[in-house]
């Protein structure tokens, strides 16, 4: 199982520019979380700053008790060993297999034998759907399977937070609804905390259990899919439905002109909340949310056909499990 990530009051600057401040929120213990944010708004700084490469200005970052922004080096070694991460482009070391490639953390920070390590390695590596590619070269393969190899190197340790640096950059639309469903499946396998950065708004809409929003130096918003999805909040509305209308613009942030030219009076109506995306098995995950829950506990009516089954819109009778519900 996760463990949750707990963070309070971050700030971040390089010298007088402020990357974000005042950033707090909550990674639940193995749920799927999502931050998304305009290009330039430290997502990926963020990233660092979770997982001690980058210490923060001010702010807390809490991981089983322990700070990892005032930690001592060897503290932070521990508990970096909780992390899995997928960088962007793979990160693979391009003179070695992707076999190799995948066993690297297991020589590095293990004793274990050869004999273990290939065991192990054999099992990531079905996971992600590359066996029979093991001896390959990472420049011999896609740009999608180096991201698989990546990942199955990011779950070798087993690890218990998993990060995920824009894995569906690069890739075409078919590729990226793969990556997606395969996010779902190892969560459901796993039950790690994962947290992913992306630009794209179909993952954002049916991936997450919750949704984050990094925008003109702070966090906008933060919490579950279905509040985000609902929301008015301008900025949060404009990005996760792609409008143009809105406080933000070509190089971030429009100017006071630039918003005062805007008729707000005919922004069109919120786009239906899709159906999250459910593991391949059909099971739901083990902290995956019935659909509408989060609207019906807070008494928030979803737009119209969100949640459709079949055609028409779903409802979610009280006390009753996705299981014997809509897909």
């Amino acid at each position: 199982m996760g463990v949750e990530v707990r963070v309070e009051g971050l700030t971040k600057a390089f010298g007088k520019q402020t990357i974000w401040r005042d950033v707090s929120l909550t990674l639940p213990a193995g749920q799927i979380s999502v931050m998304l944010g305009p290009s330039g708004t430290g997502k990926s700084v963020f990233l660092k700053t979770l997982i001690g490469l980058i210490k923060p200005d001010e702010g807390h970052i809490f991981i089983e008790g322990v700070d990892i922004a005032t930690c001592s080096e060897k503290d932070l070694y521990e508990i970096r060993k909780l992390f899995g991460v997928l960088f962007q482009d793979g990160a693979m070391f391009g003179s070695m297999t992707l076999f190799d490639n995948v066993a690297f953390p297991l020589r590095e920070h293990t004793r274990k034998t050869e004999s273990e390590i290939s065991d192990i390695v054999m099992e990531k590596m079905t996971m992600v759907g590359l066996v029979g590619a093991e001896d390959k070269l990472p420049g011999e393969i896609s740009g999608g399977m180096r991201k698989r190899a990546g990942l199955a190197r990011a779950l070798v340790l087993e690890p218990e937070i998993i990060l995920f640096d824009e894995p569906d950059s690069g890739l075409d639309p078919v590729r990226t609804a793969f990556i997606n469903q395969l996010m779902v499946d190892l969560n459901q396998q796993t039950e790690a905390t994962f947290l992913i950065v992306t630009h794209d708004i179909n993952t954002a809409r049916t991936v997450p259990d919750n949704i984050g929003l990094l925008y003109h130096r702070h966090l906008s918003m933060f919490g579950p899919r279905e509040m985000l999805l609902s929301s008015e909040e301008p900025a949060v509305r404009q990005f996760l439905n792609a409008q143009t209308v809105g406080p933000i613009g070509m190089s971030e942030e429009k100017d006071a002109d630039e918003l005062a030219a805007e008729d707000h009076s005919t922004l069109p109506p919120l786009p239906p909340i899709p159906l999250q995306l459910f593991p391949s098995d059909g099971r739901p995950r083990a902290t995956q949310p019935e659909p509408g829950a989060w609207c019906a506990a807070n008494g928030v009516v979803p737009p119209p056909g969100s949640f459709l089954d079949d055609g028409s819109s779903f409802t979610v009778p009280p006390q009753t499990s996705v299981a014997g519900g809509a897909r």
